[in-house]
């Protein structure tokens, strides 16, 4: 394992580079998937006033049980705009204003109505009432800065009155791939050529990331065409080549990369499928040189792009986050490297495929989870505990 990084340690050399990220004012209603840059709070009281949570009279609850006169009602967004008196009910909707006087809510299945008058059970005193600020109070934190705004942060903070929060802005991603063998899928291919894939896998996963991708056609094994290539594509924040990084006579990304003032940080982490993976800076570009075989690059996304995306996104926790499980077959451990099995997960129990090969892209199409073996002599038990990820 000479002058290879373990996973933790070459994630950590990523994240410690990435730069702070610049924010930016986002409605509401566009800000799913984004992560705050700074708390956001409540512009009111929520609710903001005393409301009912049932449908049925408001009354004093010292007045209950007896017969009280209706004198008035009191609806959703239409309040009943007189206070109730001893011996008076006003009927009430479900989050109609609490009329003042009253200090509780019979329900209306409590209550029995006679004419202009109901027969109420006894209630006590803020029963079936919300009280004005019982969920959050005007000035109070609503979501805080580094949290991922999903469904139910979003709905809290329209509830809360709040239009626009600050995120950090998405990151520009250029996806390079490399190769004079690749071809379009759809056309016919020549002896010697292959579909290009990654690209499309990467655009995939760096949507899902909060990026915004930018693929680039491929760029043949011609040093000029790829220096070119590469230099343009430096003036993105986040830049993933995928291929040319190995050792071959025709890998020359890395040489083409320093030429172009790239500080290379890593090349080669133990792991399995994913070992020729090179991570470099340009000021504040990150650099990922992903390996071509597609498996080696849903890998090396999953376990540092991924999280390095999350924290130019200021995301508290960026990750990667594991699940955990236990094997449903013993799998061989690697003694040098961590392998990173595709496997499908039912429930907590994850049944490694077969062809664990890093070309064998369409075989981990069945997989929905990358399960972490460690390296290591022997074997890991059917039943041994495991963490993995989802994909």
């Amino acid at each position: 394992m000479s002058g290879l990084r373990t996973i933790e340690a070459a994630l950590a050399d990523v994240l410690a580079r990435c730069p702070r990220p610049p924010a930016e004012s986002i409605d509401v209603r566009d800000a799913r998937g984004r992560v705050l840059a700074a708390p956001a709070h409540a512009v009111s009281d929520l609710p903001p006033f005393d409301s009912s949570a049932m449908d049925g009279y408001a009354v004093r609850a010292a007045d209950t049980p007896g017969r009280l006169r209706i004198s008035g009602h009191s609806a959703a967004g239409h309040p009943a705009g007189v206070e109730l008196q001893p011996g008076e009910a006003i009927e009430i909707s479900t989050g109609a204003v609490v009329p003042a006087g009253a200090d509780a809510v019979v329900p209306v299945e409590r209550v029995t109505v006679q004419g202009g008058e109901i027969e109420a059970e006894g209630v006590e005193q803020g029963a079936s009432v919300r009280p004005r600020g019982g969920d959050t109070r005007r000035g109070d934190v609503v979501a805080d800065a580094g949290l991922v705004l999903g469904p139910s942060q979003l709905g809290a903070l329209a509830a809360a009155g709040v239009a626009a929060v600050e995120c950090a802005r998405r990151p520009r991603a250029v996806v390079l791939p490399t190769g004079s063998e690749l071809r379009p899928p759809g056309t016919e291919l020549a002896p010697g050529q292959i579909y290009e894939s990654n690209s499309v896998l990467l655009a995939a996963q760096l949507e899902s990331a909060g990026a915004v991708a930018d693929v680039r056609k491929p760029a043949v094994d011609d040093e000029a065409t790829l220096r070119a290539a590469l230099e343009q594509a430096l003036e993105a924040d986040v830049l993933l080549t995928s291929g040319g990084v190995s050792v071959g006579p025709h890998d020359l990304v890395r040489t083409l990369l320093a030429e172009l003032g790239v500080e290379e940080v890593f090349w080669g982490v133990a792991v399995r499928p994913g070992k020729p993976l090179f991570f470099g800076v340009r000021g504040t570009t990150l650099v990922f040189g992903l390996p071509g075989n597609p498996v080696s690059t849903l890998v090396g996304f999953e376990l540092f792009v991924r999280p390095a995306l999350a924290a130019l996104q200021g995301a508290a926790d960026p990750g990667p986050h594991y699940l955990s499980g236990r094997l449903a077959r013993a799998v061989t451990r690697n003694p040098a490297r961590d392998d990173l099995m595709r496997a499908v997960a039912n429930g907590d129990e994850l049944e490694p495929l077969s062809g664990q090969e890093s070309h064998m892209i369409v075989r981990a199409a069945a997989a929905n989870a990358l399960v972490h073996v460690p390296r290591g002599d022997g074997e890991l038990e059917r039943g041994a505990h495991v963490s993995w990820l989802q994909v």
